[in-house]
């Protein structure tokens, strides 16, 4: 009887000799075996796939008819392609393959490059948008007294209410979380935003806060750079974030010969304090009990009442588990060569994903989460545990304290994959553009971005005059 994983691994192995096959197939001008064998590889595929997002192993019932089929007609490759499986053979496949995957992986390379620098590009119409929400701002003195308001002030540590946090300079992109959120909301007078922002952004985001009511919730905007405790004597990743070499390092791209990394891993967004503020939710609000934390690329299409009263069963993040079969698990993440984290933590721990995250912030507290992260931060200085973002030090820092939550809690992909299951879409809470294809840029994604575009008011002034469409 074979394991639910050796059913797996035999199906990646036959796909993977399989495609060797398809080149000797297409070499010796045999069109019409190398289209069955595709047919066969693209089978066994998706029967891995499938088993993938229902997230149970394949079984040897539904998988036996694949493995046979493939099994006879690799068979038959060898007399109808008069190939040998030596050694010698599969070593010139192997050489061959391994050519082709590093011309693919040169064009992998460069597309994910541009790709890159086209995502993080923001339209001109947002930087109008942003002129003039700070013109209004400086202009209307009575919106910032409006924000000193008793009630406001008590409403914004009542425990009793429904606490949901962004951390964005994105003013249109944190319109659509609040607006989306309250529109879909059973009651959103429960709810509070606290939106964290920079300098640059402040006034247009109190503007654009102040102007428009979004269905009688309560919205808080400060700057993190009011917070005196965020210094670099205390915050590690500030201090790093400040040393010459990081810049460097993300500022150079590829053109440093010394430390050649994916354009990726150099994104020059991980010198933002905003990407960091995620791990001192408990200092930026100490009154707090519990948040939910909401990235700002999300679209929420349903109540989110009950994740303020969803047992995380003394945990301390609540979070949806990315793995499925071998994908997004940690050694996806962390650098396993390194000592500290082989001791640490295990390569096959279910990674998760951030963008919609419920902290229970008394625990947090209790077990002094922060300063876990502090640990790690600090062990990293020489970025040889892990490169990219802040997901690797989430997955340590919260490693044995994260309950899995429902799926439908958060649908991911709206940004890279243009298959996103349609169920998902359906009876998802939290639809989520993580990757590059922002739906307020024009780089594809069309196909979702009517999901978001239903929350902006393409209609209002601000919006108008700033030709934002």
């Amino acid at each position: 009887m074979f394991s639910p994983s050796s059913i797996t691994r035999q199906l990646n192995d036959q796909i993977a000799l399989a495609k060797s096959t398809v080149m000797v197939a297409k070499e010796s001008s045999n069109l019409q075996f190398a289209w069955e064998l595709n047919a066969r590889i693209h089978n066994s595929q998706l029967l891995i796939s499938n088993a993938a997002t229902r997230r149970s192993p394949l079984t040897a019932g539904e998988s036996d008819g694949a493995i046979r089929d493939m099994a006879l007609l690799l068979y038959q490759a060898q007399h109808q392609l008069h190939y040998d499986d030596s050694p010698t053979m599969m070593m010139k496949l192997k050489a061959k393959i391994q050519f082709l995957e590093e011309q693919v992986s040169s064009i992998s390379d460069k597309s994910s490059m541009y790709g890159q620098i086209a995502a993080e590009q923001v339209p001109k119409s947002f930087y109008c948008l942003g002129v003039r929400l700070t013109v209004e701002w400086l202009k209307k003195n009575h919106w910032k007294s409006s924000n000193l308001k008793k009630k406001k002030k008590k409403l914004l540590v009542d425990n009793s209410l429904h606490h949901i946090c962004v951390f964005s300079d994105n003013v249109l992109a944190t319109s659509v979380v609040v607006n989306s959120t309250a529109l879909n909301s059973k009651n959103p007078k429960s709810i509070v935003f606290h939106i964290v922002t920079d300098e640059v952004s402040y006034g247009s985001m109190s503007a654009w806060f102040s102007i428009n009511s979004f269905g009688g919730l309560t919205v808080e905007v400060q700057k993190f750079e009011d917070l005196s405790w965020l210094n670099a004597s205390y915050v590690p990743v500030l201090k790093q974030l400040q040393d010459s070499n990081t810049q460097k390092y993300y500022f150079s791209g590829n053109n440093d010969e010394n430390n050649r990394s994916p354009m990726k891993f150099r994104n020059p967004k991980y010198l933002s304090m905003l990407n960091h503020l995620r791990f001192y939710i408990p200092e930026v609000f100490p009154g707090l009990k519990r948040v939910v934390f909401l990235d700002d690329d999300v679209v929420v299409k349903k109540d989110l009442s009950e994740l303020f009263s969803i047992d995380l069963k003394g945990n301390v993040n609540g979070a949806v588990e990315t793995c499925m079969e071998t994908f997004h698990r940690y050694h996806k993440y962390l650098n396993y060569s390194h000592p500290l984290i082989r001791e640490h933590f295990d390569p096959d721990a279910c990674g998760w994903a951030y963008g919609m995250n419920v902290f229970d912030l008394v625990e947090w507290r209790k077990r002094n989460v922060t300063g876990i992260y502090h640990y790690w931060q600090e062990k990293n200085v020489d970025r040889t545990m892990w490169k990219l973002g802040t997901l690797p030090p989430g997955l340590m820092t919260f490693y044995g304290l994260t309950e899995a939550l429902d799926r439908k809690w958060h649908v991911l992909g709206l940004g890279y994959n243009t298959n996103v299951d349609p169920g998902l879409l359906e009876k998802g809470v939290v639809l989520h553009f993580n990757g590059n294809s922002k739906p307020w840029l024009k780089i594809g994604m069309d196909n979702y971005k009517p999901i978001w575009d239903k929350y902006v008011n393409y209609d209002h002034p601000f919006i108008h005059q700033c030709n934002i469409h």
